[in-house]
């Protein structure tokens, strides 16, 4: 895992000779994720949205199994027909799956069963791209490498909740996971009014979401070079931002009220000072580092106690070759909806994005836990607005 802050990160996706580099890589680097847990934390589930480390090795197990190896592979038998449900996410095309909820139930299989389901997929995967496979193939093979790509950083993400909520907050690494740019000072660029184009563009690799490139009319704006950092963040708390419920979206002061939110999430106050729990353990706060999971209601609220506002996801892609990005997941203010001339696919890969553009925030940019070669300016995360777990941050916009 490191920070990216360039857009060129597709360059050894695009040269088909290799592919099974490229695979066996991205495999083991998911599997190096893991490597510092105890076998007791691959099952654990703490909320709904946060999925047990031994889910997501099989689930992009099953990935490559269903979408490639069961309808291309000659001869390949599947390893247990019961892994259909278990690790399909949520793929009606592929029939019935455990329910989202009940991945933390299942003490079965084991960490060591999943392991192996891994090495049966990656020796016949391997077999199968010995040779040249079919053109037509090779973008959801690519489709496959960035999926696991996506739950690598998912996988550290939970981990960091299952961990950071254990009463112990157990360090999972001695090696610093999270550290950003140091920020000493905001200053703005400014973008002059006019039409301008956004969405992919090229051969490379993209998901569907990104496309079709097209104009979009922006007025005229400033926006941040810098993310907010922890101080700043700070100074909001101090204020009473968290008790002015005139700086919030209604949704955002009921979130407020429910949760009790008085901070970002993983921020303790311990002996009259906040401290907040990282990868590394419970650590002190640095003050010029950038903020992080927060989610949209506090991003928005903010913004509005510094009488600014989010970007929009134009406004950010227009200006994104300017700016220091890629170290959090920047929230914008525009909603997650289809480009213009965006079409699902008809099998089963049209399930992967567009049934989700609803009830959800566009973030852009990447974040330190975002994979090497996994980033580019046109990336649509989305997530919704409650949403802390991830690592997320703030830009802002005059």
């Amino acid at each position: 895992m490191q920070t990216i802050n360039t857009n060129n990160h597709n360059l050894y996706f695009n040269r088909r000779t290799n592919l099974l580099d490229n695979y066996l890589r991205i495999r083991a680097a998911t599997e190096e994720i893991c490597r510092p847990l105890e076998i007791e934390d691959y099952v654990v589930q703490n909320i709904a949205d946060v999925s047990p480390p031994k889910w997501h090795l099989g689930h992009t197990s099953w990935f490559f199994e269903t979408m490639i190896l069961i309808p291309y592979l000659e001869g390949y038998k599947i390893f247990d027909p019961n892994f259909n449900y278990v690790f399909n996410s949520y793929y009606e095309t592929m029939g019935a799956r455990v329910i989202r909820t009940d991945r933390g139930n299942l003490s079965r299989p084991t960490v060591d069963q999943v392991y192996k389901y891994r090495a049966y997929v990656d020796h016949a995967m391997t077999k199968y791209l010995e040779n040249p496979i079919p053109e037509d193939l090779v973008p959801l093979f690519l489709l496959g490498l960035n999926h696991e790509q996506q739950h690598q950083e998912l996988l550290v993400t939970d981990i960091k909740f299952v961990l950071g909520n254990n009463p112990l907050l157990p360090t999972y690494s001695d090696t610093s996971l999270e550290k950003g740019t140091e920020i000493l000072e905001q200053s703005f660029l400014t973008f002059r009014e006019g039409v301008y184009e956004i969405g992919h563009q090229g051969n490379d690799f993209c998901f569907d979401n990104e496309l079709n490139r097209h104009k979009v009319y922006i007025n005229h704006f400033e926006i941040s070079e810098n993310l907010v950092s922890n101080g700043e963040y700070l100074e909001f708390m101090n204020a009473g931002g968290y008790n002015n419920f005139r700086l919030w979206h209604a949704d955002g002061w009921e979130w407020k009220k429910q949760k009790e939110a008085k901070s970002p999430l993983y921020w303790h106050f311990i002996e009259n000072e906040w401290q907040h729990y990282t990868l590394n353990g419970l650590s002190e706060i640095l003050l010029n580092q950038p903020v992080t999971h927060i989610n949209m209601y506090e991003a928005y609220a903010y913004a509005n106690w510094k009488k600014m506002r989010l970007p929009t996801e134009a406004e950010w892609e227009v200006a994104s070759q300017n700016l220091n990005w890629g170290e959090r997941w920047e929230w914008t203010q525009s909603a997650y909806l289809p480009y213009p001339g965006f079409k699902m696919a008809e099998d089963a890969t049209g399930e992967y994005n567009g049934k989700f553009m609803v009830n959800q925030m566009i973030l852009r940019g990447a974040s330190t836990a975002t994979p090497d070669g996994h980033s580019r300016t046109t990336y649509r995360n989305f997530f919704q607005p409650h949403l802390q777990w991830q690592f997320t941050g703030i830009r802002l916009v005059k």
